[in-house]
């Protein structure tokens, strides 16, 4: 079957490996169909890491996918051969006082596809196929687009982030960034009931996508960064920030427009920040993070299953598996692409 590893910054490669062994008890073989790359996996691609987190060795990527069951093992009740599935890439430890507290996301020993945060690195998704642990696997109903099955892992993330600022019916909201994860935070913000949904992002192409996904106006700050001054009026006008750019810049905006006691919650995987914490302390800010998801992966597979959610505007390129350099390049370009998806039954 065929992979696809990276090795080093710039250094991806498309591999053939020896296919996945039969399922035993518990397990389940998928055929992979999709796979979209998300923002950690083009650190792996541009910078060889994040953080600290740092490649040690050639690392199978992706964590977005989604397949159809091709054998099953024994004790498997869930599942059928055909069965289309959307692959849960989180697999926390079940021992450690977190899970043991039911904080599953905040696992001390988690195993992650396609992560190099422990060594050696958990392999991830965009191969041909896998065999895996048969809980991994949540099933779809028959008409439903593998493409938009392989969204199922941001959607939690993004329902996990909206989850952490409570109630949105009636609310203004503001989502900073709308890369996938501001423009799905955006659709689930509308579809709790916010009363305004404000989308800011330096591309005028992704805001087009986020009005579709349900933002009520948008803002290019490239282009029109006073149009964040009314928002700031007094001591700010915003209920619930959603910060998903991990911009500096973009956080201390957020603390200039939330009216007090609102809401910050931080998305975006950032660095170190010089905080204003004079006006967290005087306008009684809630300054929340928000890290992966638990059971809203099921909610998600369950939203796309039941099409209350549009995925389509979201994926903009599907491309084959033969061209993943080229499908990385082109999700590493804000200005023309959204969401871009590997097909690994076209390779």
């Amino acid at each position: 079957m065929l992979t696809i590893k990276i090795h080093d910054a710039h250094d991806l490669r498309i591999e053939e490996e020896c296919d996945s062994l039969p399922p035993g008890s518990g397990e389940a073989k998928v055929k992979v169909s999709k796979g979209g790359i998300c923002g950690s996996d083009l650190h792996y691609y541009h910078q060889g890491g994040f953080g600290k987190v740092r490649l040690r060795e050639p690392m199978t990527l992706g964590h977005e996918a989604s397949g159809v069951v091709a054998e099953v093992g024994s004790g498997v009740e869930h599942l059928r051969v055909g069965d289309k599935v959307a692959i849960n890439p989180s697999m926390p430890c079940g021992e450690c006082i977190y899970c043991e507290e039911g904080l599953f996301n905040q696992c001390e020993n988690m195993r992650f596809y396609g992560s190099a945060m422990r060594f050696p690195h958990q392999q991830g998704l965009f191969r041909q196929e896998i065999t895996l642990a048969a809980r991994q696997l949540v099933t779809l109903p028959d008409d439903i687009d593998l493409a938009h099955a392989a969204c199922a892992e941001p959607l939690a993330v993004c329902l996990h982030a909206v989850n952490q600022a409570g109630a949105l019916e009636g609310k203004r909201v503001l989502i900073s960034g709308c890369g996938p994860i501001g423009c799905l935070t955006a659709m689930l913000a509308a579809q709790a009931g916010a009363k305004e949904v404000i989308v800011t992002d330096m591309h005028e192409s992704p805001l087009a996508i986020a009005r579709r996904m349900g933002a009520t106006s948008t803002i290019n700050i490239s282009e029109s960064a006073d149009e964040l001054h009314p928002l700031a009026m007094g001591k700010g006008t915003v209920d619930v920030v959603f910060e998903c750019s991990g911009s500096p810049q973009a956080l201390s905006s957020a603390l200039d427009v939330v009216r007090p006691r609102g809401i910050i919650v931080t998305v975006g995987l950032g660095g170190a920040v010089n905080l204003e914490l004079n006006q967290v302390v005087a306008k009684e800010i809630s300054l929340r993070g928000t890290f992966r998801f638990d059971k809203e992966f099921e909610q998600a597979v369950e939203l796309i299953g039941s099409k209350r959610v549009d995925i389509t505007p979201l994926i903009t390129s599907v491309l084959p598996a033969a061209d993943a350099e080229h499908a990385f390049n082109l999700a590493s370009r804000r200005d023309r692409s959204m969401k871009v998806q590997i097909d690994f039954e076209s390779a």
